[in-house]
């Protein structure tokens, strides 16, 4: 089982500069080699593949959290699945993640969501959207200062509050105001409770 992200920025064509292009090849590139995890084309469309399909709920929110701290944003799908044909670059790759990925994807527009996931578990996928739909509520409003601190946070998981207001270059009291503001114990809460699930999932 593997998953696959597939996104596009939202309002790329009202961005006057073309930085987030260089933006976004930042964000991915932790993610493994381009193209064949990661690839970006029509110039604002993404893919990604998460190998550990555990991590591809909080995947999206950290893309999520450096987009909106630079004052952008994306609309997600994210599908579970197998992968059969292997390619050199991800967009050609072949399998169930990436048929779920792109199907979803297609709708998302449609149903006015900026994130959503599908596995084929029509229970589960009905029951995990309806809690991503809620967390979305304020993921699609947080300001650039709680962005940045969600990214900073996921990527530093063992830093302390103190710590990360040393990344930050602003201090705990601060951090901590960011954290409440940005809902971030209830977004690893609900990324927790994705982890348990899922892993009854895999086949």
């Amino acid at each position: 089982m593997t998953s696959v992200i597939t996104g596009d920025i939202i309002g790329s064509r009202q961005q006057k500069s073309k930085h987030w292009v260089e933006d976004l090849k930042k964000i991915l590139s932790p993610f493994g080699e381009m193209p064949a995890q990661w690839e970006i084309y029509r110039g604002d469309e993404f893919q990604v593949e998460i190998k550990n399909p555990e991590e591809a709920l909080l995947t999206a929110i950290l893309i999520k959290a450096h987009l909106r701290a630079l004052k952008s944003d994306a609309r997600m799908s994210i599908g579970f699945g197998d992968k059969t044909h292997n390619a050199e670059k991800i967009s050609e790759s072949n399998g169930t993640a990436f048929i779920n990925s792109g199907e979803l994807f297609e709708t998302l527009k449609k149903q006015k969501v900026t994130l959503a996931l599908r596995t084929g578990d029509i229970i589960f996928d009905e029951k995990m959207n309806l809690m991503l739909r809620l967390a979305l509520t304020f993921m699609d409003n947080w300001l650039a200062q709680p962005a940045q601190f969600v990214a900073v946070a996921i990527e530093n998981p063992n830093l302390s509050q103190e710590e990360l207001g040393q990344k930050l270059g602003i201090n705990q009291a601060a951090v901590s105001r960011r954290q409440k503001r940005a809902q971030f114990d209830l977004i690893m809460n609900l990324d927790r409770y994705f982890r348990t699930q899922i892993k009854e999932l895999k086949p």
